[in-house]
């Protein structure tokens, strides 16, 4: 038994222990709670610079644009000068969507949406369209461009096409971008080991650009936002995400990137992947190819759109390929123009998602619902600007055939098109 002198200062060390403990704890509440005041401080101070870059680099393609049709307005009758405005619309534009696309990009890597494909392709054909691409990139300026292909023991693959493809443009692109009058690039691609169901490949791409310090290639390079002289933004235009997104599409593929680069000499990138061979090469990697063209010769098509700009834009598209369309302003009449056209007579439709009346999405499930031959088997193509991964997994389960996003150039839709009759 204790003694009754030991019992109070046992009970005083007991509550000693506990005070202390108590107090342990608020310290590292307090310590959580302001890392987490912190974080948010930082999160707000990156979203508020980033809607200040993307509000800069946003109103110079469009007001690049704008100038450029007021130029136009004033100079209808010099066709010279009307072709050179033309053509810098044209590329405003395009720079313009490389912004969005490299935003929602970013956001669905972020969130975790964004999943790489697993489809059949052909290796080769791939890199002819990348070279194609990037001749096509630095043909008006003087840098040589030359690619080297050193050994495919295996061309046939599973994998997927489009992030391949999105990879390898975004790092040309950049060699072009911050390059030097009469620069190189040069591109190399390698099959560098394989075993019975995998090939791996090594994709190169060196130039003799402003390169990089040693410091922004190990701590910033492959984060979101970062370009590294003053002023950049500028000159060399863009959302500073495109490496970040290279960064996370090479790892989401099982892949590794590696960058030398030395400043004011040049960089040099090297991307390893590995894809799944194909044993059995099948029409679906061959359906990505060319066809004939004269297979829309004649071909009707219903248009479902309720935007009459977009409607216009589609119909002469459509008419220049040489096929015929008919024309729906919202989802209830495709419904009925389909249920009143002869069985066979529409080869495809082409579905707005959002529109008035019923949606695309209920239309093309009703479509499919009706008792007549064609309506299971007609390709109906989802031409929205609803772009996200959930939007196009949305359309596949409501019967759409393909999904399209906008805005949409000919030669897109009329691959999808051949694709699909």
């Amino acid at each position: 038994a204790k003694s009754s002198e030991e019992k109070p200062m046992i009970h005083s060390l007991v509550l000693l222990k506990n005070t202390t403990e108590f107090h342990a704890q608020e310290q590292k509440e307090h310590e959580r709670l302001r890392a987490e005041v912190d974080e948010a401080t930082l999160a707000n101070k990156a979203k508020t610079e980033f809607l200040s870059r993307m509000s800069h680099d946003i109103r110079t393609p469009i007001n690049g644009v704008m100038g450029m049709l007021e130029i136009i307005k004033k100079n209808r009758e010099d066709h010279e000068r009307v072709d050179d405005c033309l053509e810098k619309i044209h590329v405003s534009s395009e720079h313009l969507l490389s912004l969005i696309n490299d935003v929602l990009d970013m956001s669905k890597l972020e969130s975790g949406h964004m999943e790489p494909e697993h489809v059949p392709f052909d290796l080769d054909d791939l890199m002819k369209n990348v070279r194609a691409l990037n001749e096509a990139q630095v043909a008006k300026t003087s840098i040589v461009y030359t690619y080297s292909k050193i050994s495919f023991a295996h061309a046939k693959l599973i994998g997927s096409p489009l992030h391949l493809r999105q990879i390898l443009l975004n790092l040309f692109s950049n060699a072009a971008k911050y390059n030097k009058e009469n620069g190189t690039i040069e591109t190399y691609a390698e099959e560098i080991a394989c075993d019975e169901n995998t090939a791996t490949f090594r994709f190169t791409i060196r130039d003799t650009g402003i390169g990089m310090s040693e410091d922004f290639v190990n701590n910033e390079l492959f984060e979101p936002f970062t370009q590294e002289k003053q002023g950049a933004r500028t000159q060399y235009q863009g959302t500073g995400l495109g490496m970040s997104i290279v960064k996370e599409l090479i790892e989401k593929m099982n892949g590794t990137i590696t960058v030398e680069s030395v400043l004011g000499e040049g960089s040099a990138f090297t991307v390893t992947l590995p894809f799944e061979i194909d044993k059995h090469p099948s029409a679906q990697a061959a359906a990505n190819g060319a066809a004939d063209e004269t297979a829309l010769h004649g071909l009707k098509v219903l248009l479902a759109e309720d935007n009459e700009l977009n409607m216009e834009i589609a119909e002469f598209f459509l008419e220049d390929m040489g096929a015929e369309t008919m024309q729906a302003w919202n989802g209830k009449e495709a419904v009925e123009v389909f249920r009143n056209s002869a069985p066979g007579e529409i080869g495809v439709i082409l579905m707005d998602i959002m529109m008035p009346v019923m949606d695309g999405l209920e239309a093309v499930q009703r479509i499919r619902a009706l008792d007549r031959p064609d309506a299971k088997t007609v390709p109906i193509i989802a031409m929205t600007a609803n772009a996200f991964s959930e939007d196009v997994e949305r359309s596949r389960k409501a019967g759409m055939t393909e999904h399209l996003s906008k805005p949409l150039n000919a030669e897109t839709l009329k691959k999808a098109i051949l694709r699909n009759i």
